[in-house]
């Protein structure tokens, strides 16, 4: 038989330790808010990946107001750490006209982030012996042997010789002079060539039915802008080099990218000119009107561009390249793994180091900032107007995309959107909101 008075005191006596207990940690069972009720003790916060989820979250609704302001049509957001997914969101539109939802496997023109792609092209060939980063250019290009550069004395535009040859270093760390020759004084001279201010924004070159040596071989008859490591230039290098990349392994740059690089790593959504079957996948342009606004961008070079419906003929290393977040961001996790990803390897782990060390001194920077054999690197914590921890290395591209590797945090990020001209400042504003969720 249950003795229920043993039950009662038993249950008083447990009361009573609980109580103990409980005064010994500073708490009482009786203790709670103002208004009378029980005030549970603070949660420990959430985390993932060392990033706060409330923190996180605050991002979910930044992103948004852009869209819901209709500042831009839509954008995705991917940050890895330690290669694991920490963060991935996709808002707004990948089409705003036809109502097409924004998607993760969404395509953008990638545009000066397709630098980085060919840089790793031509490291693969010089760790094979079959180029030298001190080799001339000419070498591969033989109307690059004598080039000449502009002077601008107060009476004009002079041609003067180059001091020197340029050479594959030169161009992987933009010191070689070579500018987009959209200024006031090459334009007229480059537009004569179907270049500079004649080629888009001077980038472009995905509408010509000529090949790329071709361009870049008649690009080597116009005057540059200054002396071969003199300054820090940015123009048509890497698309030099993507010729180069052409005449020393014998294949087009297409197919070297991808039976060297993306088919390897799995990188099936980048290409120079988007297949028939994923065109649907292509985010619609978009462009900032004289009230900040997000409306579509016109059709052609300065618009939604001939990545669909081009002739399929120069395949331009330094600005061509559409491609995906996710697939991005296996290629820069291939470097910041030291050049290998999944168990293939694409180069050593010093050759990664050599092209994410700046290679340039202050030439791209006074101020805190390098630039090694294709990327811009932070040198002093805060220099670039972010957290971002010194060694962090990346780049952009002209339709609004951008992309930084911090080796020290072990974060890779990635962020895709396409508006051009763009004057939100979603972008510049995204690491600021992704390091002040970092707690751990």
């Amino acid at each position: 038989m249950i003795n229920r008075s043993h039950l009662t005191r038993t249950a008083a006596s447990l009361a009573g330790a609980v109580t103990a207990l409980l005064a010994l940690s500073g708490h009482s069972a009786a203790q709670g808010g103002r208004n009378g009720t029980a005030t549970p003790a603070a949660a420990a916060p959430t985390l993932k990946a060392g990033f706060s989820r409330d923190r996180l979250a605050r991002m979910d609704a930044f992103l948004q107001s852009y869209v819901d302001s209709n500042r831009v049509g839509g954008a995705v957001a991917l940050v890895l750490r330690d290669g694991q997914v920490a963060y991935e969101r996709a808002v707004g539109w990948s089409d705003v006209e036809g109502r097409r939802r924004m998607t993760m496997d969404a395509m953008f023109r990638i545009a000066s982030q397709s630098k980085a792609l060919t840089s790793v092209a031509i490291m693969i060939l010089i760790e094979e012996g079959k180029i030298g980063l001190s080799n001339p250019v000419s070498q591969f290009m033989p109307p690059f042997a004598r080039t000449t550069v502009i002077s601008r004395p107060d009476s004009g535009r002079t041609l003067i010789p180059a001091s020197r040859q340029i050479t594959i270093r030169d161009l992987l760390t933009h010191t070689a002079g070579i500018s987009y020759g959209t200024d006031a004084l090459l334009g007229p001279l480059y537009s004569a060539k179907a270049l500079g201010p004649a080629a888009g924004y001077g980038w472009y070159l995905a509408d010509k039915e000529e090949l790329v040596c071709e361009s870049m071989e008649r690009l080597a008859t116009l005057p540059f802008s200054r002396q071969p490591g003199e300054a820090f230039v940015y123009g048509y290098n890497t698309d030099i080099l993507g010729c180069v990349v052409e005449r020393v392994s014998g294949m087009p740059l297409d197919k070297f990218m991808e039976t060297r690089i993306t088919q390897p790593l799995g990188m099936n959504d980048t290409y120079f000119f988007v297949p028939e079957s994923k065109r649907q996948r292509l985010v619609t342009l978009t462009m900032s009107d004289s009230t900040n606004h997000a409306m579509r961008a016109p059709e052609g070079a300065r618009g939604q561009g001939h990545y669909l419906d081009g002739p399929r003929r120069n395949f331009a290393g330094g600005a061509g390249i559409v491609s995906t977040a996710r697939d991005y961001a296996r290629l820069l996790e291939m470097l910041r793994n030291g050049g290998e990803l999944d168990g293939v390897r694409i180069m050593s782990r010093k050759t990664a180091e050599l092209m994410t060390t700046n290679q340039v001194g202050t030439l791209y920077s006074a101020n805190g900032q390098g630039f090694g054999l294709g990327f811009s690197i932070v040198e002093r914590v805060g220099a670039d107007n972010t957290s971002h921890s010194v060694g962090t290395w990346g780049w952009g591209g002209a339709y609004g995309s951008q992309y930084r590797v911090d080796p020290v945090e072990r974060i890779t990020w990635v962020f895709m959107v396409n508006q051009l001209p763009n004057r939100a400042d979603m972008v510049a504003k995204f690491p600021v909101l992704l390091y002040s969720a970092l707690v751990k």
